[in-house]
């Protein structure tokens, strides 16, 4: 009779430190899943690691949605670029915000591209959305002109770029917070 209690004893400490140990690593999930889709509300703020501040964005030639030629040289000062999926969670979710932040910018669709890369038909949500914003550009992968010149990887991604006085195009911030207005380069 004892080995009987002693065994069920053992079967409940053994259960109830199984339920603990799943308890914290439920709990550590849900902190990474906050981290990973940007947990900091729809007016959050995109951190884009995939280039730093001074890197250089590399040469490119593309068409938007609306058929205009678009080429890093025609990046003005304080362009706002981009990168979307249609299949991301926090771009849908962050998108709105971006919008709202695009179209209070002083330089408006003029100085805002939007990139949606994905299948032009799992794009025309996003291209819907962001037409009125930004000039918009659809490319299917990561190797397409705008994804490789600003080596975008990761999205949501949101840029500042500017040129430098010898024609080459610099990001200029990596880390935009979408519920106040960008402050001007100095």
């Amino acid at each position: 009779m004892s080995f009987l209690i002693a065994a069920v004893l053992l079967v409940g400490t053994l259960c109830t430190l199984d339920l603990v140990l799943t308890l914290g690593v439920i709990k550590r999930l849900r902190e990474h899943s906050e981290q990973l889709s940007g947990a900091s509300g729809p007016g959050g703020r995109f951190d884009t690691l995939d280039m730093a501040v001074g890197e250089e964005v590399g040469e490119f030639d593309t068409s938007t949605v609306d058929g205009e030629r678009l080429t890093r040289g025609m990046l003005a000062a304080d362009t706002l670029v981009a990168f979307f999926a249609p299949g991301c969670r926090p771009c849908r979710e962050k998108l709105p915000a971006f919008v709202d932040h695009a179209r209070s910018l002083p330089g408006g669709r003029a100085q805002t591209v939007a990139v949606v890369v994905g299948e032009p038909a799992d794009a025309a949500a996003f291209v819907a959305e962001l037409s009125p914003v930004a000039r918009v550009v659809v490319e299917a992968g990561p190797d397409e002109p705008l994804s490789a010149a600003f080596r975008a990887r990761s999205f949501p991604t949101l840029l500042r770029v500017s040129p430098d006085g010898h024609g080459r195009v610099h990001v200029t911030a990596n880390r935009i917070a979408l519920h106040r207005p960008l402050p001007a380069a100095r």
